[in-house]
């Protein structure tokens, strides 16, 4: 349970005290017979519930994300130095930023058999940025040369096919022509919105049906074992597909992620040795972790950020900035880091991710604890003299949301209401319709290694509709700045443009930075080789039955 993708939200990071003996509850129960061991036997791992079905266009959170990394190969992966590496793509090229060819490996295929071939990339694109389609990845193909033809906007209808920067030029080659330079387009096909589609997926109108979310057929290292029932099974199931051309784990063919909706349940199932790995392990139990679990305990950097997140467009109590400079410098992060997180959080203090470039300490500089000057500023604009923390309760965020809502107490003399959503699922639906007009937890994991991911996706005013930008946040200026990045020449040239559009957030504070993220996660004795990488996500291929 992670943050957002891609629209990727985190739904992980939880903050209970466990105990071993703890029962807990909600979660998915061992059957008995699936622990790690021979060859037939899943490898486990814990997973929260997907919003959507497992359809990649209209995934942008990590749980799902998560599993259809496990079906799907991208056209890129990601080396140590963060840079893009060609996957599923034989090479990605382009002269002017613009006008970009992907060439496919040959000899790819679906785990039904078929060939995979440039069509089912343009098919897929195109299907994600109709608006008519509804889905939620649908935002990341708006830099294609014809997504506004899809996209008339509301009431009216959508007349063309498809995107006209979109070009099967054979079976294994992809032309992409992009509305304007973008010199971060190939670092961009790592993210899940980018996966193909066979024509298994789609039905007599078009669509892609319900049957193909339940049981998506992928090109990856992963094939469903059976249809995924959303909101009554436990578990998806998979198994590796011998087809596959990349490599394959040892030992072991089958992977089941268990579905959770308590960290005590899913931390005590690793400890119990029925779940074999978690990629999020409960800061409160690291100390338990790291003596229960010795060399199986795994602390590593992560890019990822925890916010507060404003409803601007729906809540005019937080149009005044400093309102929102006020409940900011409210917050004390290090103590919330220290003790609530138990050291295993950094106080943020930028929209970017110190993992990544483009970062500057201290760039955020309402993020500094200023109780005094915080209840001052409160005041003097008018704050309100209610607010509400929402937040999803299967993460286990409480501990923190109780924090932060006695520091605004405390500092602001304001009443503070904690709300709790049920599952994440919840909140982000809540969101997504607009209806929630009280603070919100949020956080952000990055689709790819790039400034732009943290600014784009989550803040830019393309992003209200179909992306991330829960917010309701836009500004001209900010929208400006990342266009001259999009369109620089280099990645290196486009930096100065983001960092530039990352000064008027760290100004506005559209969202409250709050932490930086660290990936603690843990494995049972019945694997060994477990790796995360940067997407916080498995090497799948590499884990091995101990």
């Amino acid at each position: 349970m992670r943050v957002t993708k891609g629209a990727q939200i985190v739904a992980g990071t939880a903050l209970l005290a466990l105990a071993v003996a703890a029962c807990g509850g909600g979660g998915a129960t061992e059957s008995g017979n699936t622990a790690a061991g021979g060859s037939d036997t899943p490898v486990r791992m814990e997973l929260g519930e997907p919003q959507e079905l497992l359809v990649p266009t209209n995934t942008t959170e990590s749980e799902g994300a998560e599993a259809l990394a496990a079906v799907f190969e991208p056209l890129v992966n990601y080396d140590e130095n963060k840079k893009a590496v060609e996957a599923a793509a034989e090479s990605i090229t382009s002269d002017d930023q613009k006008v970009w060819t992907i060439k496919l490996k040959a000899g790819n295929t679906w785990h039904n058999g078929e060939p995979v071939i440039a069509q089912n990339y343009v098919d897929a694109w195109n299907y994600a940025a109709n608006q008519d389609n509804a889905q939620s990845a649908g935002y990341f193909f708006g830099r294609v040369d014809g997504f506004a033809d899809l996209n008339p906007g509301e009431g009216k209808q959508v007349t063309a096919k498809g995107m006209k920067g979109l070009e099967a030029v054979d079976d294994t080659t992809l032309k992409v022509t992009l509305a304007a330079p973008f010199s971060q387009f190939k670092t961009l096909l790592g993210y899940t919105a980018f996966y193909p589609l066979p024509k298994a997926a789609f039905g007599a109108d078009g669509k892609v049906t319900q049957e193909y979310g339940e049981k998506p057929i992928g090109q990856g290292l992963f094939k469903l074992d059976k249809p995924y029932k959303k909101g009554t099974d436990q578990t998806i199931d998979m198994s590796v597909y011998d087809g596959y051309k990349g490599p394959k784990p040892k030992g072991w063919t089958k992977l089941q992620f268990k579905l959770y909706t308590s960290a005590e349940t899913s931390f005590n199932d690793l400890q119990a040795e029925n779940l074999d790995i978690h990629d999020s392990l409960p800061p409160s139990a690291i100390a338990t972790a790291k003596t229960a679990l010795g060399e199986r305990y795994q602390d590593q950097p992560d890019a990822g950020i925890g916010y507060i997140g404003v409803p601007l467009q729906y809540n005019p109590d937080f149009k005044n900035a400093d309102v929102r400079k006020a409940i900011s410098m409210a917050i004390d992060r290090k103590t919330i880091a220290e003790t609530v997180f138990s050291g295993t959080r950094a106080p943020a203090d930028d929209f970017i991710n110190p993992a990544i470039d483009g970062y500057r300490q201290g760039a955020c500089a309402a993020c500094a604890y200023n109780p005094a000057e915080a209840k001052k500023l409160y005041e003097s604009a008018k704050g309100p003299a209610k607010l509400e923390l929402g937040y999803n309760a299967d993460g286990g965020h409480k501990e923190w949301i109780e924090a932060v809502a006695n520091n605004l107490r405390a500092n602001l003399g304001v009443e503070v209401t904690p709300k709790p959503f049920e599952k994440f699922q919840a909140i982000l639906d809540e969101l997504d319709a607009k209806k929630y007009t009280g603070l919100f937890r949020m956080g952000w994991a990055i689709d790819y290694p790039s400034a732009e991911n943290y600014l784009t996706p989550i803040f830019g005013t393309g992003a209200i509709k179909t992306g991330s930008n829960y917010g309701g946040y836009t500004s001209k200026e900010f929208d400006d700045l990342l266009a001259k990045g999009d369109q620089a020449a280099t990645p290196e040239e486009g930096l100065k443009f983001y960092q530039q559009a990352d000064d008027i957030l760290n100004k506005e504070l559209p969202y409250i930075p709050v932490y930086f993220y660290r990936n603690n996660s843990g494995y049972s004795t019945k694997v060994k080789n477990v790796k995360i990488n940067l997407l916080n996500q498995v090497e799948w291929s590499q884990v091995e039955k101990a």
